[in-house]
């Protein structure tokens, strides 16, 4: 069982591991490893594409390993472009230190926070001088750095590449070092950022870490997961919410949702030929794992009344509104973040008076009436 168990952690959400044989040794030998994982605040939610190297912590919790769970306080502030198509700007301090304030808490949906090591970067990095740069810098050449597609993409473009960049990766890496990693994991657009951790090991004397990425998943529009595009299904979203985001999704999308995003044994979705029937069981399954059995059913009977029977929910949330127009209904409610994002839902068809869709942006909303926002987002204007 424990050989099957390794073998479903050496492919499962598994793009590529380095070095393989020395991982599979280890991991036979009985050893407990040390496992880290990283993540920047950028924004305050945790994602399911950031899931995805969670549950690979967690299957190496369950096989009696230690977690090493790194909060990027200070590498948040400088801000990775592993995956941008343009300089991210750095954060302020109090923007990382609003963003991370559930950071545990949303981790704690996936791991045991209790048999884990939390840790926060800054505690180290900030602390490193001028020397302790160099002497890490030493071991990385500039070729390596702008050899990377997308910065080499932003050069030949003629895009800005600031010098902050090229530090992002000594600093992933000597975080490493700190907590003595066995083994990193992280996504495939971290690749580079990751055998820095080895660099380092080895200049500091330590073994370097064996690697696992992982794939990255797409958002509920077809592109990256990413906070910055909005295609997001976060661990904190509510139940109706995760369920109805999630039967949002592509149909070539949902197997690969299940591979990644859950643990579920494949083999026993096999019977499901109804592409809606498999994405329901999607649904359900990814509510249960962050809230509970009871919640999902509930979220899942609420999906079907209020879009495949397009009733409205007798358990609609009030909302007493200071200005009447749609407009300001929508942002004041939260229903869209935005006047801009809200005259865009309304131009799409996509709010609905009392039943009847919206077609002008101008109009006022009685006392009384219900509100919708796409298919499953109710208010009732008191």
């Amino acid at each position: 069982m424990k050989n099957d168990k390794i073998k479903e952690l050496l492919t499962r959400g598994v793009e590529e591991i380095i070095d393989k044989s020395s991982l599979e040794k280890k991991l036979k030998s009985g050893k407990q490893l040390r496992v880290k994982f990283g993540t920047d605040p950028t924004s305050p939610n945790i994602h399911l594409g950031r899931s995805i190297p969670i549950l690979k912590l967690k299957d190496f919790q369950d096989l009696g390993h230690k977690i090493v769970f790194i909060v990027g306080d200070f590498t948040g502030l400088i801000g990775d472009t592993s995956d941008k198509e343009s300089e991210r700007p750095m954060l302020t301090e109090q923007t990382v230190k609003e963003n991370l304030k559930t950071y545990i808490k949303q981790a704690g949906k996936i791991i045991d926070i209790d048999k884990a090591e939390i840790h926060y970067n800054s505690k180290w990095l900030g602390k490193l001088k001028y020397m302790d740069i160099g002497h890490q810098a030493d071991s990385f050449s500039l070729n390596e750095f702008i050899s990377r597609e997308n910065i080499s993409k932003r050069l030949n473009n003629g895009k800005r590449v600031s010098l902050r960049e090229l530090l992002y990766p000594l600093m992933q890496g000597y975080d490493s070092v700190e907590v003595k990693a066995d083994v990193e994991i992280g996504g495939t657009d971290q690749r580079f950022n990751l055998l820095a951790g080895r660099d380092l090991q080895r200049l500091y004397g330590q073994e370097p870490q064996d690697i696992i990425t992982n794939p990255l998943v797409e958002g509920l529009d077809g592109r990256k997961m990413s906070s910055s595009f909005g295609n997001t299904i976060n661990l904190f979203d509510l139940p109706n919410d995760m369920f109805g985001k999630t039967m949002s999704l592509r149909d070539d999308l949902i197997m690969k949702y299940f591979n990644l995003l859950t643990r579920i044994d494949l083999e026993t979705i096999k019977e499901y030929d109804n592409p809606r029937d498999l994405k329901m069981k999607l649904a359900f399954e990814i509510t249960k794992m962050y809230h509970s059995e009871r919640e999902a059913q509930i979220a899942q009977d609420y999906f079907v009344k209020t879009f495949s029977k397009k009733e409205i929910p007798s358990d609609v949330p009030t909302f007493k509104p200071t200005q009447y127009d749609i407009l300001s209904i929508l942002v004041d409610s939260k229903l869209v973040p935005s006047k801009a994002e809200a005259r865009r839902t309304i131009l799409q068809g996509g709010v609905k008076i009392n039943g009847m869709v919206v077609k002008e942006i101008s109009c006022n909303v009685d006392k009384d009436s219900t509100i919708q926002k796409g298919k499953i987002k109710f208010i009732k204007i008191v």
